[in-house]
């Protein structure tokens, strides 16, 4: 195999790559890290016996992954205020022409389905992702991990009801999204709280992450009431300079605050009976820098 081919079957397989790592770890930079260190193993990997690179790469980078994701998860323990995953700038494309397909996996990777993750084990995170992803066989999967099919199985079933028991209930419709986002701007910019209270659902909570290292609330505000004034008290303050654009992160519309041009934070929202039932905030810079701005 020539040095040209071994780049181009890596590069070919790169952005599924990419996507199991951030699904497993939720953090770009560490899941670029992960497909970095995924091509130095393909490149000194005995590629003559090796039929499916495909498989091969999705087991090296699953495996590292799983590596990865043992040491973050003792880093997050001294995490300050709430944690969210590093915001994902998702564009599926002309590559996922399937709308059920798409679906899939816009909801593998949601904000609020990988907070959900961050519980699960790091062999059962996996497995979800594998699975309810990408729709490996558990025969696949058991390879992939170097498991039994049987344990496979269990890991799944654990998983699954885990993210079920514990996953908030949110429309997903795009447009709908699209449209009260745009409303929550224009209300929250205004520090309007009629405004806010009239899309806020009564339960409505606020999540900020700035991992201290930029100013958001380091408990989860709860009750449309309270978040309507924290947010009515952070549009008094104004920010010189400050403008907004759309984008899509994590499978769904969000608001990107920039600040002289610079991001200062993520907004995204998530909708139940037409209502916005949680808001989230990622505000620690260092979550922000892979955000792609041309």
């Amino acid at each position: 195999m020539s040095t040209d081919t071994v780049t181009d079957v890596f590069e070919e397989h790169r952005p599924v790559l990419l996507e199991v790592a951030y699904r497993m770890l939720g953090r770009v930079a560490d899941a670029e890290d992960v497909v970095q260190e995924a091509w130095l193993r393909w490149t000194s990997a005995d590629r003559a016996g090796v039929r499916d690179p495909r498989g091969f790469l999705v087991r090296v980078t699953t495996r590292l992954a799983i590596d990865r994701l043992r040491q973050v998860k003792a880093r997050n323990e001294a995490y300050v205020g709430p944690w969210l995953p590093e915001p994902y700038v998702t564009d599926f494309g002309d590559t996922v022409p399937d709308t059920a397909e798409r679906a899939v996996l816009a909801d593998t990777v949601s904000l609020a389905v990988l907070v959900v993750l961050e519980s699960l084990s790091p062999l059962e995170r996996a497995v979800f992702v594998l699975r309810e992803a990408f729709g490996y066989p558990f025969a696949d999967i058991a390879a992939i991990l170097d498991r039994g099919e049987p344990a496979v199985r269990q890991l799944a079933g654990r998983a699954r009801r885990h993210v079920d028991d514990r996953r908030p209930r949110y429309d997903v419709d795009p447009a709908e999204r699209r449209d009260l986002t745009e409303r929550f701007l224009a209300a929250a910019s205004e520090g309007d709280m009629t405004g806010l209270m009239s899309l806020l659902a009564p339960d409505a909570r606020l999540v900020g992450d700035s991992g201290g290292k930029s100013r958001a609330p380091l408990r989860v505000v709860e009750s449309a009431e309270k978040v309507g004034r924290f947010l009515v008290g952070a549009a008094a303050k104004g920010v010189p300079g400050r403008s907004f654009r759309f984008l899509e992160v994590n499978g769904g519309p969000a608001l990107l605050a920039l600040e002289d041009g610079t991001p200062d934070a993520v907004f995204q929202l998530e909708l139940l009976d037409g209502r916005i039932q949680s808001i989230y905030v990622i505000r620690n810079p260092d979550k922000l820098r892979s955000l792609n701005l041309d």
